[in-house]
Parts: structure tokens; sequence; C-alpha cells
């Protein structure tokens, strides 16, 4: 981000408006100083039970955090806004993340372990999540994909996505990698772009079984399956379980 954050080290009161990197900190053992968290930081479950739940991720309640008096703020510049980021960084230290690739998640939680005293800790669940990443097979022909994230109107990851960077990991090529971030996408294009795999995302659109219909008749010869999203999009410690979570998909479509 280009700025210059001062912490006091280590820091023992921490907000973290990002629910993946919520979890990383509870991972990296660091559970009692998380003071406050998103109402969607649902990992782990007791996150939000001890924690003070200060608004979402795009509409923080200030006097909540105010409140907790911070000495450290965690956020995301995809994530998170820039107006209410930049009124926290007024007042708090506040340290951003700005992640696209599976290199850009390890070294946040690498410089997340340097900033809160955790490094070994850091270190090692870095190293586990890269290893397990790497020891994939790679697919001779990766199928081709579309991975949808939202309906009405339809929107698909593209490319300069965590996503985007995650699919040929799992096997697939993105049939919409040529386009930006998170197009809408029409009936009619997806249709003409006919990829082998749909793949519809657990979140943010709740997609479920009885939206793959609906799909499957805009590409009858497609192999329609509702994924796990956090398995995709989740670049915190949850990346743990990715990789045998992609084992299985690759047998299920398979």
């Amino acid at each position: 981000m280009n700025r210059r954050v001062v912490v006091p080290y280590p820091p023992q009161r921490i907000v973290s408006l990002v629910p993946s990197q919520t979890e990383l900190l509870f991972d990296l053992g660091l559970g009692e100083r998380v003071v406050g968290v998103t109402k969607f930081c649902i990992h782990p479950q007791e996150a939000r039970q001890q924690a003070q739940v200060i608004g979402g991720t795009k509409n923080f309640h200030f006097d909540k955090i105010a409140a907790l008096k911070p000495d450290l703020i965690i956020g995301n510049k995809e994530e998170n806004y820039q107006e209410g980021i930049e009124q926290l960084a007024a007042e708090y230290p506040v340290w951003m993340s700005d992640i696209f690739t599976l290199g850009d998640s390890l070294r946040m939680m690498r410089q997340v372990g340097l900033i809160t005293g955790t490094q070994a800790r850091a270190e090692r669940l870095a190293s586990e999540i890269a290893n397990s990443l790497l020891a994939l097979p790679s697919a001779a022909e990766p199928l081709t994909a579309a991975y949808f994230i939202w309906r009405k109107p339809y929107m698909a990851a593209a490319a300069g996505t965590f996503i985007d960077d995650m699919l040929p990991r799992a096997g697939f090529r993105n049939v919409f990698g040529a386009l930006g971030r998170y197009p809408e996408i029409s009936a009619e294009q997806l249709a003409a772009a006919a990829p082998q795999v749909i793949l519809l995302s657990s979140e943010p659109y709740p997609f479920q079984d009885k939206h793959v219909a609906e799909f499957q008749a805009i590409c009858p010869s497609a192999q329609v399956l509702v994924v796990d999203g956090e398995l995709f999009s989740w670049y915190g410690s949850r990346l743990r379980h990715t990789a045998a979570y992609f084992q299985q998909l690759q047998s299920e479509v398979a």
C-alpha cells in the first residue's frame, strides 16, 4: 500500500476486518489478543463469541472500534472499503494486505507473523500450505471451467483474482481468464464459452444444488458442481485444507 505503519510490538489488541485473516490470527495462537472481528468472521466458531463484532467488511462501526482501543487493525484492499480504512488509519495503525496469488497469501502470512511476534509459527504454516499445493499433480490437459460467484446477474471470477490463480492448481483452465476481475456474464456468453465444467461457489452468493439445473440448461454438456468457496478464495490458514479438497474435486470431475 506504500504506507509506513508503526505498530507497538507485539500488538496486544488486534481488530481484524477480514474473515480469512481472522482465522489466521487464531491459528497463529493470537486468539486472546483479537478484540474485534466482522460479522462474517465465522472461523473459528469462537471468534465472534469472544471478540466484539464491529460491523461488516464494508461497513465498520467506528464507535465500537474506538471502544476497543486497538493497537493494530488488519484489513485487505479488496475486501474492505477505502473510505472506512482511511478513517481508521487516521487514528490507528492499520496494516493492509493486497492479494492476487498464492505467493501473495504466503507472504501475507509471514508478514503477519513478523508483526505479531509469531514468526516461527507463521513460517511453519506457510511452508505446510506451499508444500501441499506444490505436491498436487499437474493436469496434462486441464479441463476448461467457469467459476461463478454471483447470480442475478451472473458474475464469474476472471483474471487478476485469487480464485483465478487457484483454478489451475485444481486442474482447471478458466474460460473467462482473458476478462478482468469479476465480469458479468450473460447466458449467451456462457453458452459460447462452452466450459467442460461449471463451478458454482458457495460464497459470496450461496449457490446450492437447486441452482445446478439452471446452468445445466445453458450448457447441457457441462458438468455443473457446487464447490466450497472458502477453499478457493480464503487466502489465510484455511488453505491448509485446500490441496486435499482439490484432489477430492478432481476425483469427482474425473
